[in-house]
């Protein structure tokens, strides 16, 4: 059973480079504060704003990159065991970049969408 606790962020792409527009119109415009990244993750561009209690994430691609980086992020209960019920039904796990306080992994669902499912700990 998945015990789904909240949606934690959502991730949208921005061109490569463009974080001080990005910065702009999301802090500047739409008036979102800006959260700093993880360390292990600011190498790979990209910023992080708070809206209401969920994260915005803007990370950085080619315009035309496939597959995309864009996803929800889940928090989730359990997440060793959700990560098992979905292997044992075929679900392809991705491991990702470990930060802290943080367990996390993504797939892919059906229709190529991009997925994670992250637990604080």
């Amino acid at each position: 059973m998945i015990n789904f606790k909240r949606l934690h962020h959502i991730q949208l792409c921005i061109p490569i480079g463009d974080e001080d527009k990005a910065r702009d119109f999301y802090g500047r415009i739409l008036q979102l504060k800006e959260k700093e990244k993880p360390e292990a993750l600011k190498k790979n561009g990209g910023l992080w704003f708070d809206v209401g209690d969920i994260e915005l994430h803007l990370g950085v691609e080619s315009i035309n990159s496939s597959p995309s980086k864009r996803h929800p992020a889940f928090e989730v209960e359990n997440i060793l065991e959700v990560k098992e019920y979905l292997k044992d039904r075929g679900v392809k796990i991705k491991e990702e970049i470990a930060i802290p306080n943080i367990e996390r992994f993504t797939f892919t669902d059906p229709f190529g969408n991009r997925i994670e499912f992250m637990e604080t700990t």
